[in-house]
């Protein structure tokens, strides 16, 4: 079985003065949900044996902040093919993950991870996760996917089992439902 949990950045500073969309770094409110999501993770025992991340700005301090939590420094393989990645183009990434690896946590950005989701989770009637993401995966939220394989290069469309969701707002009310623009 592989394990693939899925964290989109924490929320960015579109305020900040940067002169490229990947420069762009996380707020204060995004480092609070990464930090909080972070701990909660380490609290219920979630560990991971491969991390791949975006290597843009707002990816990188996520990670930072969600290791203060966490409590443990994962260190990332970063792979530019994550920034502003399509759905199609993240299942590349999966499928291309080594096997000798069980459970991957991959930092990426919207709205490619939700469609990463909606691609590789069945539509079933009545499957709340999945309805959830369809409306929206939140900045800092965390999506795990199980597949039944011992390969990555196995996992295809409808192939897995959605089985958390884990968003800043559940954590701490006073994270949501902010509104995020498309892309943070």
């Amino acid at each position: 079985m592989k394990t693939l949990t899925l964290f989109r950045h924490a929320k960015s500073g579109w305020d900040a003065p940067v002169d490229r969309d990947f420069d762009r770094p996380i707020n204060a409110r995004g480092t609070k949900g990464a930090r909080l999501i972070g701990k909660y993770l380490a609290g219920k025992g979630w560990r991971f044996d491969h991390v791949v991340s975006s290597p843009a700005v707002r990816c990188t301090e996520t990670l930072d902040a969600l290791w203060e939590g966490y409590g443990e420094i994962l260190h990332p393989n970063w792979d530019r093919r994550i920034y502003l990645a399509s759905g199609a183009t993240l299942l590349d990434v999966v499928q291309d993950l080594p096997d000798s690896v069980s459970s991957v946590l991959m930092c990426g950005h919207n709205p490619g991870l939700e469609d990463l989701i909606l691609m590789l989770v069945p539509d079933q009637k009545g499957d709340a996760l999945r309805d959830a993401v369809e409306q929206k995966l939140p900045t800092a939220a965390v999506a795990e996917l199980q597949f039944e394989t011992d390969h990555w290069a196995d996992v295809q469309n409808n192939s897995a089992r959605f089985t958390r969701l884990i968003r800043p707002r559940d954590l701490d009310p006073s994270l949501g439902p902010g509104m995020d623009r498309p892309g943070e």
